[in-house]
């Protein structure tokens, strides 16, 4: 059976909103490097994706909210990014609806992937503070320019 309640914020959400449960952070959480290899999009990413990639990444980076270990995650965003500006581009050309072969009118397949992209890329999105609620909290004009960002905030709020 899965832990009840909201998942657990990132420690480095958690101090760029300054700890305000001031709960004790989480000392052993796993840290992951962020490698050379690890800030470029991978080739099969669309070509939406991979824009969104590049006006992302360098933001998460900064604010020392992306490493190796959350890749996939981002390449999850992006590409739902990407499937979403494609559904919406194919709404617009064919309508939301589109008749059967039996004459009925139906809503179009785009819709419901546009829709469902959308949510996804919320999701996704969430879990690195890019929506309005996920970063209301989050004070980044606070982060130091150093090696190891999230070390940093651990001793601006007295946890390390």
């Amino acid at each position: 059976m899965g832990k009840r309640g909201p998942a657990a914020k990132p420690t480095a959400l958690k101090l760029l909103e300054g700890n305000p449960g001031k709960r004790d952070i989480n000392q052993s959480e796993p840290k992951y490097n962020l490698s050379e290899k690890g800030r470029k999009p991978p080739p099969w990413l669309g070509k939406h994706a991979k824009a969104e990639w590049k006006r992302i990444f360098p933001l998460l980076e900064k604010n020392g909210l992306v490493t190796d270990a959350d890749y996939m995650t981002l390449c999850a965003y992006c590409q739902n990014v990407d499937t979403w500006i494609c559904a919406e581009k194919q709404k617009r050309v064919e309508g939301i609806t589109t008749t059967t072969s039996n004459g009925c009118e139906i809503q179009h397949p785009a819709v419901g992937i546009a829709n469902t992209a959308m949510t996804n890329m919320l999701k996704f999105g969430r879990e690195f503070g890019l929506t309005p609620s996920s970063r209301s909290d989050l004070s980044a004009e606070k982060f130091e320019n150093t090696d190891n960002p999230l070390l940093s905030l651990m001793k601006r709020a007295g946890q390390s």
